[in-house]
């Protein structure tokens, strides 16, 4: 039954991403983990290849309305894409299984994953329910501060190839901030980013895990069927409206998995 549930949240990745240009990958993580059983290093790996297969379909449709700015996507995605290889193909096999304990509590590999993750869901959550949106006015100069650029993309490359998620609730205000991009084209602009950064991290992977390809085929063919019909319930559903309400939901989400591995 949990299979099934699980297989059937993997549309409801896709539909969040077409929704609101995020959030997807903040749920994937958990739906490998805690109903598919999946193991939580092999299942950020899982998550990047998910993550970055939707994101690059739901990219498309802003490409051809012009709304991803190709120049910027260079200057953030190359020291991302360094990043997240980098710590998918050296950082992770190199962590011990056995991290450190406190008394007879142990922290392991997996429990380190699981919690670093629910921090991540606590800042997402926080980005989504209070809406501080940064705004950006169509008509402005682009500004192209390369150092700061380059810096929040080694972040999130790093974020991203520790724990799977795409992080686009990080990417977006850096984009809109440090860019001034308008808000519609740092979200197509941060979906190729996702997408591109997401799957070369999966290829540093390969060859340290062993995939299981008709899986992780099907689960990803329907959270890319989600997108498809998340992209068109934007024309009857207001993505902003449904933000705040995801956002209380990945704040459940998170204190869900810290009690889970930390008391329970």
């Amino acid at each position: 039954m949990t299979e099934i549930i699980g297989y059937a949240l993997a549309t409801v990745i896709g539909i969040s991403l077409g929704l609101i240009g995020g959030g997807g990958s903040i749920l994937t993580l958990p739906i490998l983990v805690y109903l598919l059983a999946i193991n939580p290093v092999l299942s950020t790996a899982y998550s990047l290849f998910i993550v970055g297969s939707t994101s690059l379909v739901g990219s498309f449709s802003y490409m051809k309305k012009g709304l991803v700015n190709y120049k910027t996507a260079v200057i953030f995605a190359i020291p991302s894409f360094i990043a997240v290889f980098l710590t998918r193909k050296y950082l992770m096999p190199a962590v011990p299984d056995e991290l450190f304990s406190i008394g007879d509590f142990m922290v392991n590999k997996d429990l380190g994953i699981m919690v670093l993750f629910a921090l991540v869901m606590l800042m997402a959550s926080y980005s989504m329910i209070t809406d501080n949106k940064p705004e950006a006015e169509e008509n402005v100069e682009l500004n192209y501060n390369y150092p700061l650029i380059a810096a929040e993309g080694l972040v999130v490359g790093t974020l991203t190839g520790v724990v799977g998620a795409g992080g686009g609730f990080l990417i977006i205000p850096a984009l809109v901030l440090l860019v001034r991009l308008p808000m519609k084209m740092a979200v197509g602009t941060s979906l190729l980013i996702i997408a591109a950064k997401s799957l070369i991290g999966f290829m540093g992977d390969l060859g340290n895990q062993a995939i299981d390809w008709k899986f992780l085929l099907i689960f990803t063919g329907l959270s890319i069927l989600g997108i498809f019909v998340g992209t068109y319930l934007t024309k009857f559903i207001p993505g902003e409206k449904l933000k705040k309400s995801f956002g209380w939901f990945v704040l459940l989400m998170a204190v869900y998995i810290l009690v889970k591995e930390i008391i329970l």
